[in-house]
């Protein structure tokens, strides 16, 4: 995990040394994009390597987490996504992180696809749980460099062993452009 942590520290790195100046919108090559993400997810526990903000309570057991997104437009309209988050299951606490690319369509409707893991002993024992993520949605521009993004997202089990049940999520993010 380290080693996937230290890539993506040196992608952002490269592609901010070669960050052209001039004019830029929010959405252009060399800009960052810092979020934060509320999922409302189907599935008995949810999504349990969450990157967002989330409270929830199943059969008395509460559920919160807590996490953010980050991008760094390496082009118009495309950034390289880096997220983490820290998830506590009434007590026992798992750590998540998630790599991935995010796409604005005609600079309004991001898709992003990614891939999102955990990890954390206490919660889920000798698994290391792991999804593929595809999500769509709409950008409202509230000011030049702030934007609400709901859309719909969907996560599929990489792991049988885990859980072979794929989530759908509704998302609403709030996101900071700079």
């Amino acid at each position: 995990m380290k080693k996937l942590f230290l890539a993506a520290f040196a992608v952002f790195a490269f592609a901010s040394v070669n960050a052209q100046d001039g004019e830029s919108s929010a959405l252009s090559e060399g800009s960052w994009v810092v979020e934060a993400n509320t999922g409302f997810g189907a599935g008995q526990w949810g999504h349990t390597a969450n990157t967002g903000i989330g409270l929830y309570s199943i059969d008395g057991m509460t559920v919160w987490s807590v996490g953010g997104e980050a991008g760094y437009f390496v082009m118009d309209d495309l950034a390289v996504k880096l997220g983490l988050g820290y998830n506590d299951f009434d007590g026992a606490s798992s750590f998540s992180y998630k790599l991935g690319a995010k796409y604005y369509i005609d600079s309004q409707f991001p898709v992003q696809v990614d891939l999102t893991g955990a990890s954390g002993d206490d919660v889920f024992g000798d698994e290391t749980p792991l999804w593929l993520g595809f999500q769509g949605g709409y950008a409202w521009f509230v000011a030049d460099n702030i934007s609400i993004e709901p859309g719909l997202r969907y996560n599929l089990s990489m792991n049988e062993d885990y859980t072979d049940e794929g989530i759908v999520e509704f998302r609403i993010g709030f996101a900071l452009h700079f």
